[in-house]
């Protein structure tokens, strides 16, 4: 918003996400709340609708869990996996099927998916968090996909890695701020292009192993 794009936030419960609303408020109409539930389809479509004939040309895939923590091999929660691959893989395909046309007709034509350095495969070296991990190579694969799939439209799509982040999911420890990462996004997503579509990046710009 601070550089006057119009932004279209999607969220589970409009009502009940006080900081998303106080935002909207304070943004002069430059922000729009859309319910969205990125695990049902019908509430994808639904917000898809509301922005029917418009341009996006920024997609940006962010909804994520991490599942239940503890999950080790002997004691995996087969129906909580299931959850984590329903939101982390099969909700941003969902999210880009619904928006292509919209992308489509803009002129940056961007899908961006934030995944994780632990999606990497290459980059395992400690184990363990297997729902997570699967969800992310997963989507990596999927948004690999899309790039080649969605090629002739003109879209470029890419997955990020913005970092081990200070958040509830990232916990404490993590080693950048929101802000931090943020920011650093903001500069990679402003250069992304065609030459980019169907890689796996960190949010410095340098390219991750998958």
């Amino acid at each position: 918003m601070a550089d006057g794009w119009r932004v279209y936030a999607g969220c589970r419960n409009p009502d009940s996400a006080s900081e998303l609303r106080r935002l909207a408020d304070a943004s002069d109409d430059k922000l729009q709340i859309l319910a969205l539930d990125v695990t049902e389809a019908v509430s994808v479509q639904a917000a898809a609708a509301k922005l029917d004939g418009q341009a996006i040309d920024l997609l940006l895939n962010n909804a994520g869990v991490g599942g239940p923590r503890g999950q080790t091999v002997g004691n995996i929660d087969y129906e909580a996996w299931a959850k984590v691959l329903d939101v982390n893989t099969m909700g941003p395909l969902r999210v880009s099927e619904a928006f292509v046309d919209h992308v489509a007709r803009s002129e940056r034509k961007l899908i961006v998916t934030l995944t994780s350095g632990m999606g990497s495969i290459a980059d395992n070296t400690s184990g363990g968090s297997i729902a997570y991990r699967s969800s992310k190579a997963a989507v990596n694969m999927v948004m690999r996909s899309l790039a080649i799939d969605l090629g002739p439209l003109g879209i470029t799509c890419v997955v990020v890695n913005p970092g081990w982040v200070l958040t509830d999911m990232g916990g404490p420890h993590a080693s950048l701020t929101t802000a931090e990462s943020v920011a650093m996004l903001r500069c990679l997503i402003e250069r992304l292009g065609p030459a980019q579509s169907g890689k796996f990046l960190n949010y410095d710009g340098r390219e991750y192993a998958w």
